[in-house]
């Protein structure tokens, strides 16, 4: 197997686990907010308004980072082949 192509598929394997992590987290974030924001306040000491800033930023983040490290690479090894 060639090298370019073993690193297009490593590449799409990481986007696509990394997509699934990203819609599970938001499920969650979405489907159980009361719970995981009392349990994070209790553990942190942060405010509500504190914690809604910091879900959303590790989302914005976390997304981010998929597309720069894995979707675009992937995607350029794609139109090269």
């Amino acid at each position: 197997m060639n090298s370019i192509e073993t690193l297009r598929a490593f590449l799409g394997w990481c986007s696509a686990i990394s997509i699934g992590i990203l819609f599970i987290s938001t499920a969650a974030l979405m489907l159980m907010r009361g719970p995981v924001s009392k349990l994070h306040a209790r553990l942190f000491g942060l405010s509500a308004d504190d914690l809604s800033r910091s879900y959303f930023q590790y989302l914005a983040h976390f997304k981010i980072a998929v597309i720069v490290f894995h979707l675009v690479p992937y995607l350029a090894l794609r139109v090269m082949a």
